[in-house]
């Protein structure tokens, strides 16, 4: 199989030929030229104006739904939205049915990936079932395949608990990643606690709630880490999700001392404020919940300054009967595979070479995996995109099972064209 890409500008800041425009030629999955004109038969050429061209996106958080809930999203879904949203890998939480806490459930996960455009990178919990109580067998899970730990959509709530992974994770060199939120203040809530709450009559989430966590977890990794650290390792301790003004700066000053702490936030937390679920749209409830303009601006900044590490779409699949209910009785959660980057690219205010940054090198850095770049001789794992093009995201294009996602029939900017990876290709028309 022969591919020709024609005049597409590389953005890859590992590449000798980043911010130039180039016809690459893929023969066999590998980069055999990059050239400025490439004459030469092939199966397939992508052409088009405005085409840019990365090394393939990863995702850090991505709820698979498979096994145990398939009705919402199964394997087979779940990489087709991948593809369509760009990504050639992604990293899955273990909050599935079984959890994903034993050798044969990586097994799985990975096994259904080996036949598809797209790697698939499970994450295996840090205690069974995600309860918060007792260890699974993490470096069995290690050497299965599991790319790093965390109970996912469940904060690790018991402090000797994280300190104990920390500690037992450091011999593998693995990330732990906890969403950061003290789950007893946020029974029964359904929103940002703030104003917009007490007019709509419902319970809030409070922003507290997320910063209390953190301060908690960066003194205990203080602790552990003792008074003879010097600094300079990769993070050793990521947060999913952050949200606040608050949690951006205690973030900051976190690496502003050298502590090895990390951060993603989930690109729709840029869209939305809490003012907007004032018609009680139930694809509006999140969690971490939107919060007011100032944390957009916070996140914003973030982003723009290294604070926030990775963009990830935190997609989260629910269905017909967990959604279309009154809000308080609804689920968590929004589909954003095939929009995050377009969300990301319309709503951040950062250029286009920090955007993909942030789902490129910076996820692959965190979780040690190999860095690839648009190199003569490297297999092509790319990504191939305009970010200039605008686009509806319609209903009847969804690609997975389920269709909870607040951007349906709006406009976005930056449109996936192409994925290549494994010796398979996508166009998206």
């Amino acid at each position: 199989m022969r591919i020709l890409l024609k005049s597409v500008k590389i953005i890859d800041s590992s590449s000798e030929y980043n911010g130039l425009t180039k016809d690459i030629l893929i023969e066999n999955s590998v980069i055999q030229q990059i050239a400025d004109n490439i004459e030469t038969n092939s199966d397939q050429t992508i052409s088009g104006d405005n085409l840019h061209v990365s090394v393939g996106w990863i995702d850090m958080r991505v709820a698979s739904k498979d096994p145990g809930y398939e009705s919402k999203e199964d394997l087979a879904s779940l990489t087709a939205a991948a593809i369509a949203g760009g990504f050639t890998e992604i990293v899955t939480l273990p909050n599935t049915k079984p959890v994903v806490q034993t050798k044969e459930a990586i097994a799985y996960i990975k096994n259904f990936a080996l036949s598809q455009l797209i790697t698939i990178h499970p994450t295996g919990a840090v205690t069974k079932n995600c309860e918060g109580k007792d260890f699974t067998e993490m470096l069995d899970l290690h050497q299965a395949g599991a790319v790093a730990f965390t109970d996912g959509d469940h904060p690790l709530w018991n402090a000797d608990i994280l300190l104990k992974t920390l500690q037992y994770l450091a011999p593998i060199d693995s990330l732990l990643i906890n969403r950061p939120e003290e789950p007893s203040m946020t029974i029964f809530g359904q929103m940002h606690e703030g104003i917009e709450s007490t007019l709509l009559g419902m319970k809030g989430i409070p922003s507290t709630a997320e910063e209390l966590m953190l301060m908690r977890d960066l003194k205990l990794l203080e602790y552990y880490l003792g008074d003879n650290f010097e600094g300079g390792s990769n993070s050793c301790l990521h947060f999913s999700t952050i949200s606040t003004k608050k949690s951006v700066e205690l973030i900051r000053q976190a690496k502003t001392k050298g502590l090895p702490v990390s951060c993603d936030i989930a690109a729709h937390q840029l869209a939305f404020t809490d003012a907007d679920l004032k018609d009680f749209d139930t694809n509006l409830k999140v969690n971490p919940p939107f919060r007011s303009q100032d944390d957009i601006a916070a996140l914003q900044k973030g982003l723009e300054d290294g604070t926030i590490d990775v963009l990830v779409s935190d997609h989260n699949p629910q269905d017909e009967e967990s959604k279309n209910l009154e809000f308080d009785m609804a689920d968590f959660g929004v589909i954003a595979l095939e929009t995050s980057f377009s969300v990301a690219n319309t709503y951040s205010k950062l250029p286009i070479e920090k955007i993909i940054e942030k789902i490129t090198h910076q996820p692959r850095r965190l979780l040690r995996l190999e860095n690839i770049s648009i190199k003569e001789g490297n297999f092509a794992n790319l990504t191939i995109f305009d970010p200039t093009q605008e686009w509806i995201y319609e209903s009847k294009n969804i690609q997975s099972k389920s269709k909870n996602s607040p951007f349906i029939n709006k406009k976005l900017t930056g449109k996936v064209k192409a994925v290549i990876n494994k010796g398979r290709f996508f166009i998206n028309n």
